[in-house]
């Protein structure tokens, strides 16, 4: 009698009644083996007119979701629901810091209070400009001062900023990038002494006829905030913003404020990054990078050769039960701040691509095609006892935790709930009805090399309200799956005796298959051992 069900578990070698395949199970109610919950789908307004390619799901505060050419930002509590068009086509990267969502590779920001969509970067061009003497602060200051002629320069810039200026031909010293400290109309303020004016004593302002002024950003693949800073990579380099500002990432005048930033100089390219344990960790296919420090005077960038994330697969970094997992080469793996550790051997020699995942807090979810397959599906870890169930085939693109569920969407723009409590208005009404599901168990050897055979199975279970289960018998490996009995009852957990025909066999394997929610509490064999020799 088998009363303890475990995760799935496809090496060659499963031990008798291990699960070796399996579709729409969970671990919830372990050690009884379980059929998952119906998902709900989410109340989220349509998609404007037009056929959208949806890639990416995010939450901050509404729950935000994109497509190749627009941005929806929706609440499903309140109604509201605001597009953004006009983007990059291809795929987003979101992050958040303070009431900015901000949207990589558009570098774009939205005010989440304002509903205002803002450029992290902007420039403006002018054919006449005044370097000069001013003030700062209230108090005369020597060349610092710039004034543009019929330019208002506040609708592009802020004090703070760390400008790029380039085209000036009278004074080549003055291409540089400074940081504006005052800004009024067409005047922009800088420290005393930023620029080199004409004259014996360097004091006589002159004119530029054409100069270019620039607030940049670099073009991030990966981005993430840690303590109140957006950290980012691209190929080769290491990025952080300016404390508490997304929009500046050229300010460095020796500060604990200032931005950062350092090549690693390895070869291969940046394939994820994440805030975890308090700090900014990025990968490449097998380096881990740490970034250790408080302020930019004392960041560190501490290299490890470990398993990182597999190219292509930074969506499957998610934290479950305060632990890091994420898609490498060899199989998923657990990171808790040391060296990464291998938790898919459950999947044998299958390999896996092309993943995404999420986490309810203690599950990890993650959706992945078989190399070997071909086959995309949504696998998940329970961390807690370390088994591993197979979902369905559901497109999945990305996941998001919010409000206390976790949120898949799909390649045609559905939302659904796949882990959590259906509370207040996050869903509506409709979702899954009778869901699909099916159980196959590792061969049976009986622990003997001789022939045996099975003269009944003994099936425990409690099904809900017009679910039904087919369980069915297969000798020696020879692909033929025998029906033994089909089984469709009330709500009443009871024991149903299906007997078999006896067969004399020295392997045989079991499969379940059914619709709707159900539940096995044991399953019984009465079988009997023969001699080595078959009849």
């Amino acid at each position: 009698m088998q009363v303890e069900f475990g995760g799935l578990n496809r090496a060659i070698g499963a031990a008798d009644g291990e699960i070796f395949d399996m579709r729409n199970m969970t671990g919830d109610h372990a050690p009884v083996l379980a059929v998952r919950s119906r998902r709900s789908i989410l109340s989220t307004p349509g998609a404007p007119t037009g056929a959208w390619k949806f890639d990416t799901l995010f939450s901050h505060e509404a729950l935000w979701y994109a497509s190749d050419i627009g941005v929806v930002c929706c609440d499903p509590g309140n109604g509201e629901a605001v597009y953004y068009s006009g983007l990059l086509p291809g795929h987003k990267i979101f992050t958040a810091i303070g009431d900015y969502v901000v949207i990589f590779p558009d570098k774009v920001a939205f005010d989440t209070v304002s509903k205002e969509r803002k450029n992290l970067e902007s420039s403006v061009s002018a054919n006449s400009v005044q370097f000069t003497n001013g003030s700062i602060f209230g108090e005369d200051a020597e060349a610092n001062t710039l004034i543009v002629k019929g330019v208002a320069l506040n609708q592009f810039f802020k004090p703070g900023d760390g400008i790029e200026i380039s085209g000036c031909s009278v004074f080549n010293e003055n291409n540089k990038t400074a940081v504006i400290r005052e800004i009024s109309g067409n005047r922009m303020a800088f420290y005393e002494y930023t620029f080199k004016l004409g004259g014996e004593d360097h004091n006589v302002p002159h004119t530029e006829n054409y100069v270019l002024f620039k607030r940049t950003a670099p073009d991030l693949m990966f981005v993430c905030e840690n303590e109140n800073r957006l950290w980012g990579c691209d190929g080769n380099t290491i990025y952080a913003s300016k404390l508490g500002d997304p929009f500046n990432w050229n300010v460095f005048e020796g500060l604990g404020t200032d931005s950062w930033a350092c090549d690693v100089g390895s070869p291969g390219k940046f394939t994820g990054c994440v805030s975890f344990m308090g700090y900014p960790i990025f990968f490449k296919e097998d380096q881990i990078y740490k970034v250790y420090g408080t302020l930019p005077s004392n960041y560190e960038v501490t290299p490890g050769p470990e398993l990182g994330v597999m190219d292509g697969c930074g969506g499957s970094i998610a934290i479950a039960n305060e632990t890091l997992y994420y898609l490498a080469r060899p199989g998923v793996v657990a990171y808790g701040g040391g060296v990464p550790r291998l938790v898919s051997a459950a999947f044998g020699a299958e390999r896996f691509r092309d993943a995404c995942a999420g986490s309810d807090g203690l599950k990890y979810f993650i959706s992945m095609v078989g190399t070997v397959s071909g086959q995309r599906l949504l696998y998940v870890y329970d961390s807690l006892r370390g088994f591993w169930h197979i979902e369905d085939d559901s497109p999945a693109v990305s996941f998001v935790r919010w409000r206390g569920g976790l949120y898949m969407l799909n390649s045609v723009g559905l939302v659904w709930l796949v882990s959590g409590n259906r509370t207040g208005d996050n869903v509506n009404g409709y979702g899954e009805e009778l869901v699909p599901w099916s159980v196959e168990f590792a061969d049976w050897y009986d622990k003997s090399p001789n022939k045996k055979g099975v003269g009944k199975v003994q099936l425990r279970v409690e099904l809900d309200p017009g679910a039904s289960v087919e369980i069915f018998v297969q000798y020696d490996s020879d692909g033929v799956w025998r029906k033994i009995r089909w089984v469709m009852a009330s709500t009443v957990k009871k024991s149903y005796y299906l007997p078999i025909i006896p067969r004399r066999t020295d392997h045989y394997r079991l499969k379940l298959t059914g619709y709707g929610g159900c539940r096995v509490f044991s399953l019984a064999r009465d079988r009997y051992i023969g001699s080595e020799l078959r009849v």
